[in-house]
């Protein structure tokens, strides 16, 4: 579990905050649904909104979703690293037009959130 909070981590590093461009924050989604999604306006140094996914290398069966601001340096890029011995995948995709990168999410109560994490983390053992 320890490794899906770290992944939640660096993806949400991604996310920028605040001026021009607005786009579609979604700092954790899974399965299809994003968790505490919300619209933002980007700074004026973030270029694009992205949607991107992580999976790590050992449980591909889980593939998390974030969506955001990024440079665009990083768009179209695949990175892959390890956290804590776990290799991870991650890829960016990228558009440069208010809201583009999504529509709303559903909103979870942080209960049924939380459990949600708790199951994707147990069936990734």
């Amino acid at each position: 579990m320890n490794n899906f909070w770290k992944a939640v981590t660096v993806l949400s590093a991604f996310i920028a905050a605040a001026q021009c461009l607005s786009c579609r924050q979604c700092p954790l989604g899974v399965f299809g649904t994003c968790l505490f999604g919300s619209d933002i306006t980007c700074n004026n140094a973030t270029e694009s909104c992205y949607r991107g996914e992580a999976q790590f290398n050992a449980t591909q069966s889980i593939t998390l979703h974030t969506r955001g601001c990024l440079d665009s340096d990083l768009c179209g890029k695949t990175l892959t690293g390890n956290i804590l011995g776990a290799g991870y995948t991650a890829s960016f995709q990228c558009c440069t037009t208010n809201l583009c990168n999504g529509a709303t999410s559903v909103q979870l109560p942080l209960t049924v959130a939380l459990c949600a994490a708790v199951l994707s983390s147990l069936w990734g053992l």
